[in-house]
């Protein structure tokens, strides 16, 4: 759980009194983000009328442990899911601090220019069904671009990125709506916002958890410089601006900053100050940004005349606020890391008597993903095992809010388990995987390289498994025996591991049919196919569940769900057997007219009727065995039942949370 500390702020009697002012209900937009989290958690205190909104809040590293109820799915880019929301709400007082663009690893044009601009334009036509006395736009200090050294709010804009192009769009829209419709609407550029809850690759909180090791990061050119506004200074403004200006001046920006231009070399000092740095900061020991500028710095006389607005916060005590909330954030967020993409990966996870290897296999899976810089979702699906597997995931589930628990009613099998994972999983692409660690995780990352070289689909292939060697050798019959019955092209020694990029997810789950066998629909939905190869170890723990009967009923399972050529054969072997007997038969009859004492039979009769009742009764279980399919399919029975679906530690049983999480309405 959270430390409530890790949620305060350093606002004052009159900041409180300002919150408490605000008209309700107050919908913060891009609640998940830094600023909008830090301004939905104090405003949260003070109030009840407070709502968080973002595409996936409930996966919010920021959002755990927050009411479920308080968070709202939003996506600005979608004009009637904001007007849906907005309408459900019904806001008098909004914060738009959505955006996309301001960092690194943000580069999609059309998405920045989606979110930024449109996502803005979106939120106003919403709001223009319901009223809203305030709105703020949270704006950016890029607006001013190349103009960056103390410009003010009326100076030209120079931007030079499409995040900082978007956002100048998003100002001009506030000001169209403001002045001609006299919308309540305000832009706030704000300058260099830092302080707890910031990404964890940002300058600040790398030169801060550097800092309390005793050590220096790399630095830009000394320089390169910044106007660092602390984040309670930011949503002071925030509240501040909701109060006046958008009121008194619709349609207006207006610069938050602290008039202070500090550079790389004056942040280095202070650091060394604050943390008793002993090494000397190695300037130029990384490449300047594209958008790193010498003088960047905003004035600040405009939000002083209109708002009665200053910064309250110097750069120093700013750092060591920081640095204290690090200090006791360490453990709360051990597991929150940046991805390098914004592409991200769901893993499904079937389990059954695994509850030992689940905490191992969950420390692996986490190891790649922050090794290799991927965005996660892991979903562990428990299917009625009779051992403590759901106790094992309510655990890793109460400590990273990435992790989603899904327990079935009663034992409905692996492929049951994955497609109910799939379902709700929300990534780009999703891993299946078996629970008892004869899956590597390790494999992954060459799988999500196969796929970024634009494979939809990438497939574990075992080139050796860890097992006796009758049951490697009957493995490998198996799939070849497999592969030359179906209808479709099926890869030999390929399970269940494997990658399914989104498009061919939504297509598998388009199918109907109850009896699924995974590997051979992953083969049927075509796409562009490979394998990675893979070494295929034992269970980590216990003895495997298969047994060979029971591979002998998945053999049986794969073959007629995807191949009718048995049904070719019995009716080949029909005729066979037909010619067979016009032959015995014509010759009978000849050898009677010409051998009369051979003609006796007995034991040929016997042999024939032994031979075509053995074909029959053969003909007649593989017959059987497609219409036992039929009759399962026909009876349109459900694929599994979900009892609980475990989140955040939190265990929904009810029908409605467990619908909410599936469909993702309200995530």
């Amino acid at each position: 759980m959270i430390e409530n500390v890790l949620r305060s702020d350093v606002w004052d009697k009159d900041d409180i009194e300002n919150a408490l002012k605000i008209r309700g209900p107050i919908l913060i937009i891009g609640g998940s983000g830094f600023i909008g989290s830090k301004l939905f958690f104090s405003l949260n205190n003070l109030r009840d009328d407070v709502f968080a909104c973002s595409r996936n809040p409930l996966q919010s590293w920021r959002l755990r442990d927050v009411p479920r109820e308080k968070l709202i799915h939003m996506d600005v880019t979608d004009l009637e899911n904001a007007k849906h929301v907005i309408n459900k709400i019904k806001p008098l007082t909004v914060f738009n601090l959505s955006a996309y663009g301001a960092y690194s690893r943000q580069t999609d044009p059309e998405r920045i220019h989606l979110t930024n601009y449109i996502g803005t334009l979106n939120i106003i036509r919403a709001l223009a069904d319901t009223g809203c006395s305030s709105f703020v736009q949270a704006g950016t200090s890029s607006e001013y671009g190349l103009n960056s050294d103390m410009p003010k709010e009326s100076d030209e804009l120079i931007p030079n990125s499409d995040y900082a192009v978007s956002k100048v769009g998003a100002s001009y829209i506030v000001k169209y709506y403001g002045k001609v419709h006299n919308f309540a609407g305000v832009n706030l550029r704000i300058y260099s916002a830092y302080g707890p809850w910031e990404e964890r690759d940002r300058f600040i909180p790398t030169l801060v958890m550097n800092g309390l090791r005793g050590k220096y990061p790399n630095f830009v050119d000394k320089d390169i410089s910044r106007d660092f506004v602390y984040i309670d200074d930011c949503t002071r403004a925030l509240v501040k601006s909701a109060l006046t200006i958008c009121r008194t001046d619709p349609g207006i920006s207006v610069n938050i900053a602290t008039g202070i231009k500090t550079t790389i070399e004056d942040a280095a000092k202070t650091a060394k100050k604050v943390f008793d740095i002993k090494e000397e900061p190695l300037y130029r020991s990384m490449a300047n940004r594209k958008w790193d500028l010498s003088d960047w710095t905003g004035r600040t006389d405009l939000a002083k005349k209109l708002m009665d607005w200053t910064h309250k916060t110097g750069f120093e005590q700013g750092l060591r606020l920081t640095a204290e909330w690090e200090k006791r954030s360490a453990n709360s967020f051990s597991h929150v890391f940046l991805p390098k993409t914004e592409k991200k990966l769901s893993v499904v996870i079937a389990c059954y008597k695994d509850n030992l290897s689940i905490p191992v296999l969950y420390e692996r899976l986490i190891a790649v993903f922050k090794e290799h810089g991927i965005d996660y979702e892991i979903i562990f699906v428990n299917d009625s095992s009779p051992y403590a597997d759901e106790e094992a995931i309510k655990e890793i589930c109460r400590s990273d809010s990435h992790v989603i628990g899904i327990s079935h009613s009663r034992n409905f099998g692996s492929q049951a388990s994955f497609v109910s994972g799939m379902e709700i999983a929300g990534g780009d692409a999703v891993v299946l995987m078996d629970g008892d660690g004869q899956d590597p995780p390790e494999v992954i990352p060459d799988m999500i390289a196969k796929w970024e070289a634009g494979y939809q689909i990438v497939y574990g292939q075992r080139i050796k498994r860890q097992a006796p060697i009758f049951m490697q050798i009957a493995y490998k019959a198996f799939y070849r025996l497999f592969r030359m019955l179906s209808d479709i092209d099926i890869p030999v020694d390929a399970g269940d591991f494997s990658l399914i990029d989104r498009k061919a997810v939504t297509q598998i789950l388009k199918m109907s049919e109850k009896d699924i066998f995974l590997r051979g629909l992953r083969a049927w939905v075509g796409f562009k196919q490979t394998g990675v190869p893979y070494y295929r170890p034992e269970r980590l723990f216990g003895k495997t569940t298969n047994s060979f009967f029971k591979n002998m009923w998945w053999a049986k399972k794969g073959i007629f769900s995807f191949s009718t050529k048995p049904l070719h054969y019995i009716q080949g072997l029909g005729l066979f057997t037909f010619t067979v007997a016009v032959a015995l038969a014509i010759f009978y009859t000849v050898n009677y007219f010409i051998n009369p004492s051979d003609a006796k039979g007995v034991t040929t009769t016997v042999l024939l009727i032994l031979g075509i009742g053995s074909i029959q009764l053969i003909s007649i279980s593989i017959l059987g065995d497609y219409i036992g399919k039929i009759t399962e399919e026909v009876k349109s029975r459900p694929k599994f039942i979900r009892s609980r679906i475990l989140y955040n530690g939190k265990v929904y049983d009810g029908t409605d949370g467990i619908d909410k999480i599936i469909s993702r309405t309200n995530l």
